[in-house]
């Protein structure tokens, strides 16, 4: 479903794809950072909150799903034994999946949204 895209239709449709999942499971204070043009390691990043550990793994378990169902096989997922701070990396998006206390403490809106709006590195 997704090989056939462009480089940057594939990106929005993973992104959607990500979105949507989490608002069906109630995710909370979800927010989307572009790194497009600022960061290599992917287009832009997801953060979202979940009111428990059995809700962080219950989204984090539907959105590797959802992905892998529209043909993203290559999902990488960190952290999902604990559930208290679960990373996604499906490629073109790094989704974070937090318990709020814990997305508190990281605080990672404020460090990547400082790192967005830096100036774009020149190759040397």
């Amino acid at each position: 479903m997704l090989s056939h895209l462009s480089p940057e239709e594939r990106s929005r449709k993973i992104l959607s794809l990500i979105l949507e999942e989490l608002d069906d499971d109630k995710a909370e204070n979800v927010v989307t950072i572009s790194l497009q043009g600022k960061s290599d390691i992917a287009d832009a990043m997801v953060i979202a909150s979940g009111r428990s550990q059995r809700h962080v793994g219950a989204m984090a378990d539907k959105v590797m799903r959802r992905l892998k169902e529209a043909g993203l096989g290559r999902v990488r997922v960190e952290g999902a034994t604990t559930c208290d701070w679960v990373l996604i990396d499906a490629e073109d998006v790094i989704v974070h999946l937090f318990r709020p206390e814990v997305r508190d403490f990281y605080n990672l809106e404020r460090v990547w949204s400082e790192a967005a709006h830096a100036p774009a590195k020149a190759d040397a």
